[in-house]
């Protein structure tokens, strides 16, 4: 009898443990995530040292969405970076995004550790199931620059940026808000 009870506790560890485990999608999609900033942000350090932030703000025009493109045929994700404030059309979110966007201010707000972060889910539309998956981006000092209030941005940036994102809103952060997210989706499997 007592080893029939402690068969099934500890099978019932096995499965909670199972359970618990993320989805494959999941760590790919984190992995997805590291790959993008690992390419990412070395480009924007090395335009900011060469040119300062006029210079960087090229690299988020051109470089990150080549970025995006390349990890979403390389991987069969639709890879985005999206936000409440977009600064071009391809970061407007959807509805899903809008609300995971807010979830993350809420989260920030209760305290969560951003670095602790993301939202995966299976969603059912028009009869098919999309794997979705959030990571939010935060404002850090330096992103102020080219993020922050109207009196922190110089008058270079703002003339770039009045350039090749005629229609920003993409400024006003302060430290340690969310600016965004990664966001990728595919169909389920």
């Amino acid at each position: 009898m007592k080893k029939s009870v402690l068969s099934i506790l500890l099978a019932g560890l096995t499965l909670n443990v199972q359970a618990s485990e993320p989805h494959p999608a999941n760590l790919e999609a984190r992995s997805i995530v590291k790959e993008f900033g690992g390419q990412l942000q070395p480009a924007l350090q090395a335009a900011m040292k060469a040119g300062g932030p006029v210079a960087a703000i090229d690299v988020c025009q051109t470089k990150a969405p080549a970025i995006a493109k390349d990890l979403s045929a390389k991987h069969a994700w639709n890879v985005n970076r999206v936000s409440l404030k977009p600064r071009g059309a391809t970061a407007t979110p959807d509805a899903w995004e809008t609300a995971t966007l807010k979830w993350f201010d809420e989260q920030i707000a209760a305290g969560v550790d951003p670095k602790t972060l993301e939202k995966f889910e299976i969603v059912k539309a028009d009869g098919a199931e999309t794997i979705r998956y959030m990571k939010p981006v935060m404002t850090a000092g330096l992103c102020l620059t080219c993020h922050g209030s109207e009196q922190q941005i110089p008058a270079p940036v703002k003339a770039k940026l009045a350039e090749v994102y005629p229609n920003d809103t993409a400024i006003g952060y302060q430290e340690g808000n969310v600016r965004g997210a990664f966001s990728f989706q595919k169909a389920a499997q």
